[in-house]
């Protein structure tokens, strides 16, 4: 049985006290905790076997090694990717988007040509874009957004086009909680032959991940947002497109055999990872995906969902509510306004009750512009979160309207 009080045991911050009062940690979208499963295989590698890794002959340095590699494979697992070698590691997703804008829009993108992204996108599923296209000269065109926060899909089919080259949505919107219809848009896509991009920051903490059922050419991810270190992440590729893309940075480990007359660069994943990477942290990531693994990606889901509910029902009772976006398939977070209560103010106030909610225009300011609001209170939940959490904010919230 998912029993949350006996999870929350394992991530000792959740018994902190802020501003005397227990904390009630609802920013999960933006980082979740980490639990003691994590942190000990954090200090383990450091203590034991810190060396740097696939470049030494010795002990410490193969047994890091190893350990890095099996974290690959865990990952591979985790969202059924075919072969390790599509599983690169990143610093999170905003690397993984950039050093595919980077090198798609080099190797696969022209002037005149176009690609689709949503309203609903992460800066980080913009702004490389957009540096890109300011180089290449392609165009980038925007699927609406609907009033209850959908995608306009049949704007969506009519946008695709015999320019269209690579189409980069997100999978769950980081404010509105929107589950976009990924298979639909893959589908649709593919029938043009056109790849198709998939930012799964807030997707892969909630749900059960299968790349191969999925058909998706990409996937992008975090590994602070899985309960893993932050500075983590990943960019899994279908290998056919990974070998035809340029490398996105140069140094040591990418390398094949370099001489100042030319250089051939090392197979996949490796070509895309120049320098001494982050093992620690992508060990540690391993560990993580362990920990949901054991709990269950599906009773996960099943969880998270009933307590987001349960917190609309609950926070839909206050005078003056207004939700931001209220699709029919949501996942992991609330977004909401109450009267002309500034999100800040809202948030500041919430804090000094010992709750942790985002406010703001949550790094996806064209979204902001659609819904015509600066910004919004976002709560956020994990499996480590209570009803009792969610009572606290909606008392929270409802204490705070009374004050204005």
């Amino acid at each position: 049985m998912f029993d949350a009080n006996l999870i929350r045991k394992d991530f000792p911050i959740l018994e902190r006290q802020v501003w005397n009062r227990p904390l009630v940690y609802l920013d999960n979208a933006a980082t979740t905790q980490k639990p003691v499963q994590v942190l000990d295989c954090i200090e383990k590698c450091y203590r034991e076997y810190n060396s740097n890794v696939h470049r030494g002959i010795h002990f410490l340095s193969q047994e890091s090694t190893r350990l890095l590699e099996e974290a690959r494979e865990k990952v591979r697992s985790f969202i059924n990717a075919p072969s390790t070698d599509e599983i690169i590691f990143t610093r999170g997703t905003t690397e993984s988007l950039n050093l595919l804008a980077t090198c798609f829009s080099q190797r696969f993108l022209k002037a005149g040509d176009e690609i689709i992204l949503s309203g609903m996108e992460h800066h980080s599923n913009i702004v490389p874009w957009q540096i890109q296209a300011e180089r290449v000269g392609y165009s980038i065109r925007v699927i609406p957004v609907l009033d209850n926060g959908e995608l306009d899909m049949e704007a969506f089919r009519s946008m695709i086009s015999d320019r269209t080259r690579l189409v980069s949505v997100t999978w769950v919107s980081n404010v509105l909680g929107t589950v976009n219809p990924v298979v639909e848009i893959i589908k649709a896509a593919h029938e043009k032959g056109i790849p198709v991009v998939l930012d799964g920051a807030q997707a892969v903490p909630h749900t059960s991940i299968d790349v191969q059922a999925l058909d998706v050419d990409f996937l992008a991810f975090s590994g602070h947002k899985i309960y893993g270190p932050t500075g983590t992440g990943v960019l899994y590729g279908k290998r056919e497109l990974l070998e035809a893309m340029p490398p996105y940075q140069g140094g040591g480990e990418m390398i094949g055999h370099v001489s100042f007359e030319s250089t051939t660069f090392n197979s996949l994943p490796y070509k895309f990872e120049a320098g001494t990477p982050d093992y620690v942290g992508s060990i540690a990531l391993g560990a993580a995906i362990d920990y949901v693994q054991a709990l269950g990606m599906d009773d996960i889901r099943q969880y998270e969902n009933s307590l987001l509910e349960y917190a609309c029902q609950g926070l839909r009772t206050i005078p003056g509510m207004r939700f931001i976006g209220n699709a029919a398939h949501r996942s992991g977070v609330v977004s909401f306004l109450v009267g002309d209560i500034f999100p800040s103010d809202m948030g500041t106030l919430l804090d000094h009750l010992g709750i942790a909610v985002r406010t703001g225009h949550h790094c996806a300011q064209p979204l902001m512009e659609r819904f015509g609001i600066q910004g919004t209170v976002r709560a956020s939940v994990s499996f480590y979160n209570t009803k009792a959490d969610i009572d606290a904010l909606v008392a929270g919230v409802d204490r705070v309207r009374g004050m204005f």
